[in-house]
């Protein structure tokens, strides 16, 4: 992915991108998405490198109002594919920061977003983009899988 990798971009070149911490949307210029980018608000990172923890508090707000694409990992702790998946989808989310949003959310906590997904089996992945979802794919992954998946479908 590159400088035109998918995402909405205004007239003058921003993105909004929401904070993981206080979900204010904040308006960063396309070419300075990796440059440390913090939120006028809170002032954390705009790109933690690490996924984002989503509820059903900041679900919504995260998926619709961010105009880089949005990638979910539905998972359990439970779950032994979702653990087993789980330091590749760190290192996806490490690599692909300025790119895409990574983030998980744990279906044991949330019921209510996982039914509203009808999420029938864990781990699943299911891309976002503009608010909508795009694409889905259930069970664990690799590294390399995880990449290739997220670039075929964002």
């Amino acid at each position: 992915m590159d400088a035109g990798s998918p995402g909405h971009t205004d007239v003058n070149g921003h993105v909004r991108v929401v904070c993981p911490r206080c979900g204010t949307v904040n308006r960063v210029v396309r070419e300075r998405q990796d440059a440390g980018a913090r939120c006028g608000s809170c002032k954390e990172t705009l790109f933690p490198g690490r996924p984002l923890v989503l509820t059903k508090a900041n679900f919504d707000r995260q998926i619709a109002a961010n105009d880089l694409p949005v990638v979910v990992d539905f998972w359990a702790s439970w779950c032994a594919p979702c653990r087993a998946m789980a330091p590749a989808f760190e290192q996806a989310a490490a690599r692909l920061a300025s790119e895409v949003r990574i983030a998980k959310l744990n279906t044991e906590d949330e019921p209510d977003v996982a039914a509203r997904f009808a999420i029938r089996g864990i781990p699943t992945l299911i891309a976002f983009r503009n608010g909508r979802e795009v694409a889905r794919q259930s069970g664990a992954m690799d590294l390399p899988g995880i990449l290739g998946w997220i670039r075929a479908n964002v």
